[in-house]
């Protein structure tokens, strides 16, 4: 009864993992979308925040450095 059980399992991961495998081609365009997205924000945020980031940086070098 319970290695019926397990076959039953068995067969309907292998059926799922093959159905999966037929359609693992992937989803380029959205992928190539969420990185061209996250690069834009990356720069954005960069670009806002840089001279910001930029002074604090050297504040706190010449904090340590004693300048």
């Amino acid at each position: 009864m319970i290695r019926l059980h397990i076959d039953r399992t068995l067969s309907r991961l292998r059926a799922m993992s093959a159905d999966l495998a037929e359609d693992e081609r992937g989803d380029v365009p959205g992928w190539v979308l969420i990185t061209l997205m996250t690069a834009g924000l990356v720069v954005l945020i960069w670009a806002l925040a840089g001279p910001a980031l930029a002074g604090l940086f050297e504040q706190a070098i010449s904090r340590v450095s004693g300048l």
